[in-house]
């Protein structure tokens, strides 16, 4: 297989044979075209890795082939060809999208390293854009799952609230997934080809987390033996997520209030300052306003972050949302374990839903790796999870009854509340080993599409709009 294709464009045959000769036995594949026109012809019938053009042709020029093969192939690497007497020029091509420029004449080795540097740059560019899109993907909408009303009601923020420069503070208890919906903003905001920095400023010390944020000069305190850049000055353009911000202390808390207001800020030691664009995302877990009135958080910095605030709710409130997350975790660690484990047994999924998940959604994350880990079948059942777990799996909200028509009352609630659980489980279950496709599913399962819509509809269950 060609290490790469390359496409050389020269009015002068003898160049183009030339290159073809040096790099062929490199193990590339090289085409020529002799003029500007002809090369833009190949390059709409098929794709090049690089083209390495002369400066000064006959026609349409180098200057000008490569402006349009910018316009129409952005993703192809321009390398310029010109005499001593043009290096100016080649420099200019170089600001206007080149990648780079052979002086002529040049050597067999100086063609081959440029070449290689080309590729190398190309290689990296197209990692950056695949990266950047999985990060887009995983931090998309609809990879934070939920369908309890209360999900559907931060959705609905988090979409309004994503593409303004509105500092967002978000509540929610440790585990709930703050940074997650603090990324899902980011990456789907105008700053997403920016830098998104998260920092837990409660997991530093307050010297450590002024320098990491601000930075600091060389000289400025013990053990500054260079200049630092902060992450303000490194995140420019882009969103800083300050979780744990109860956790700053009030000389830290002055310094971040002048950055929201006027985007600029001074480094450790330093005397000059900076000017930044950032966007500000905040979370904590503490009451700021309870804070306030203790002293121990200033409020005219509250107010400044609280321009809007959402709050996630705990696990223990949206338990609708417990056997959809746990199946989102079950695929995701099938996946990275090379499991398939089909489902999770009712009883199993009754002992999570009654669980009160005092770590919220991280904790239910790691249950159910666990339970993958230990897991010797096609489906997981109650001895996979933790003895904390099997402990609190009575469903006994309500008190024992004291006469008959309270023991009536409550088996009546019993058999509906049994039925309901095995209904949903049933859907669930279903749909899962359909890849959430309910013409599929419905299929399967042997009903009606209406009727298996009417139970999704019940359970508040939601699948995306091209999966129906």
């Amino acid at each position: 297989m060609a290490k790469g294709k390359i496409l050389v464009v020269d009015d002068e045959v003898v160049i183009c044979k030339s290159v073809q000769r040096i790099l062929s036995p490199e193990g590339y594949e090289v085409e020529f075209s002799l003029s500007g026109e002809e090369a833009l012809e190949k390059l709409n019938q098929e794709s090049f890795d690089i083209v390495i053009t002369d400066l000064k042709m006959p026609g349409m020029d180098g200057m000008e082939l490569l402006v349009k093969v910018k316009e129409k192939h952005p993703e192809t690497i321009i390398i310029m060809i010109t005499g001593y007497s043009t290096v100016q020029t080649a420099v200019q091509a170089m600001r206007m999208g080149a990648l780079d420029y052979i002086p002529k004449p040049f050597t067999p080795e100086e063609l081959i390293v440029v070449v290689e540097k080309a590729l190398d740059k190309k290689k990296l560019i197209f990692e950056n854009i695949y990266l950047h899109k999985e990060l887009e993907a995983k931090y998309s909408f609809e990879n934070i799952v939920g369908n309890s009303p209360k999900m559907q009601e931060v959705f609905k923020f988090i979409r309004k609230v994503a593409p303004t420069d509105s500092t967002v503070l978000i509540y929610g208890e440790s585990g709930t997934g703050k940074e997650l919906i603090a990324r899902a903003i980011h990456f789907n905001s105008n700053r997403k080809n920016k830098p998104f920095f998260p920092v837990d400023c409660g997991a530093l010390s307050q010297d450590l987390l002024e320098s990491e944020l601000f930075g600091h000069v060389k000289g400025s305190f013990t053990g500054a033996v260079f200049t630092k850049p902060g992450i303000f000055e490194v995140a420019d353009g882009g969103s800083v997520f300050l979780d744990e911000i109860g956790d700053i202390n009030p000389i830290i808390q002055g310094k971040l209030l002048r950055v929201i207001q006027e985007q600029e800020f001074l480094p450790v030691g330093g005397v000059q300052p900076k000017k930044v664009d950032l966007r500000f995302i905040v979370a904590t877990n503490k009451n700021l306003e309870k804070l306030i009135n203790e002293k121990k958080f200033r409020e005219d910095l509250y107010y400044r972050l609280n321009v809007v605030s959402i709050t996630i709710p705990p696990l223990r409130e949206k338990k609708d949302d417990i056997p959809i997350l746990a199946y989102h975790f079950l695929k995701k660690f099938n996946q990275e374990m090379n499991k398939d484990i089909k489902s999770i047994s009712v009883e199993a999924m009754n002992k999570l839903i009654n669980y009160g998940w005092p770590g919220n959604v991280r904790q239910l994350e790691n249950v159910i790796e666990r339970a993958v880990v230990m897991a010797e079948s096609l489906s997981i059942v109650s001895e996979y999870l933790p003895a904390s777990i099997l402990g609190k799996g009575a469903d006994m909200d309500t008190k024992i009854p004291k006469d008959s028509e309270g023991l009536k009352q409550m088996k009546k609630y019993l058999r509906e509340s049994a039925v309901e659980n095995v209904e949903k489980m049933f859907v669930l279950e279903a749909l899962n080993r359909n890849d959430w496709n309910v013409t599929r599913t419905a299929k399967e399962v042997g009903m009606q599409r209406t009727n298996l819509q009417a139970l999704m509809r019940k359970y508040n269950i939601r699948v995306r709009e091209e999966n129906e």
